[in-house]
């Protein structure tokens, strides 16, 4: 039997709560159509590989467990393609986990798409920020911008608000799509998820957006890349990652035959990127940070003036490049009640 869909879980120093992302999984290793789930040890010093072995010879045939050196969460997302077998896949991050009831709403799906005539490159859920210190969950849902329930293309994706994006946490890709696009993440980089969700969407064509809300996103853990501290931190990466989405938006836009919509997906994309490294460094202070700032944007003029004219003129873009320190101010405030309203880092 075919696998359906492969489940790639980069797993590094993820002993103390890896168990609960592989328990949300497992349930799909008993549908008609065959899952597999992938962990990949990225060279843990814990007993994170143990973990993965011990869950391999519970469920042979539906988890196997991969180890390596220590590449990253690039490395190790790329390691597990390479190894997957089925016809979608999906990236599940260790510590988080997915709704079980829309779990299996997803693989009928997946199912009844793949017995139909049509190829479908690319299947969109909702996913939730689940924040520690936040009562309430915050859902990003796609039903006011994408048909829900049915094979559709670029031509009918409506606008996308300032709050909706879709983040790896969203994505089913067609993995032969994948193998196409000849995506491969940087190792030993953070915030590569960017790159894994924003890279192969120049070669879709086809989808397909089920309205459940499938992804729970953990937000909080000590240490995690999204910590708004450690994101300071690795500023630097962010603004790699940054860089790293220049060329595909560009390549989209000079492309006669690129559809509209996915040209001005990857602009609201990379806007809101953008404007995260932007804040970062205004958050950071220093110096060297605000000349790091300036150095970006300096840049992105130099390597294309439209798409500098274009971001600066956006709301987002005046809010982040608001001039001296009580400018400053107003866009840490802005971000501050955008973390507050959305549920972010």
């Amino acid at each position: 039997m075919s696998t359906l869909l492969s489940i790639v879980v980069p797993c590094y120093q993820a002993a103390g709560y890896m168990r609960r992302s592989l328990d949300s999984l497992l349930p799909g290793g008993r549908a008609p159509r065959g899952v597999e789930i992938l962990v990949v040890d990225d060279g843990s010093r814990d007993e994170t590989g143990e973990i993965a072995d011990a869950y391999a010879a519970r469920f042979p045939g539906v988890v196997r467990a991969l180890h390596q050196e220590n590449k990253g969460h690039g490395g190790a997302i790329n390691t597990g393609l390479a190894a997957a077998r089925g016809r979608y896949v999906k990236i599940v991050d260790a510590d988080d986990w997915l709704d079980v009831d829309a779990y299996l709403s997803l693989l009928t799906a997946l199912a009844d798409l793949d017995s139909d005539v049509c190829e479908v490159d690319l299947v969109v859920t909702n996913f939730v920020y689940e924040k520690v210190d936040r009562r309430r969950p915050v859902a990003v849902r796609y039903g006011d911008v994408l048909p829900e329930g049915r094979v559709f293309g670029w031509d009918e994706v409506g606008r996308f608000r300032k709050r909706q994006y879709m983040l790896m946490h969203s994505l089913v890709y067609r993995r032969e799509l994948l193998l196409q696009t000849g995506l491969v993440l940087p190792e030993h980089t953070f915030y590569v998820d960017n790159l894994y969700a924003y890279l192969p969407l120049r070669s879709v064509r086809s989808m397909y957006y089920l309205d459940v809300d499938l992804y729970r996103y953990y937000i909080g853990r000590p240490g995690q890349s999204v910590n708004e501290a450690v994101m300071l931190a690795r500023v630097d990466q962010q603004l790699a990652v940054n860089r790293a989405m220049l060329p595909a938006l560009d390549a989209a836009r000079k492309d006669p035959h690129a559809p509209k919509a996915m040209r001005r997906y990857l602009l609201h994309y990379f806007e809101i990127v953008s404007a995260v490294s932007s804040i970062l460094l205004i958050r950071a202070g220093s110096e060297a940070a605000l000349a790091k700032k300036e150095a970006f944007w300096r840049e992105l003029r130099e390597e294309d003036e439209w798409l500098y004219r274009r971001l600066r003129r956006s709301v987002i873009g005046q809010i982040t490049n608001l001039p001296g320190r009580p400018g400053r101010r107003v866009s840490v405030l802005a971000y501050k009640a955008a973390q507050w309203a959305v549920g972010f880092n």
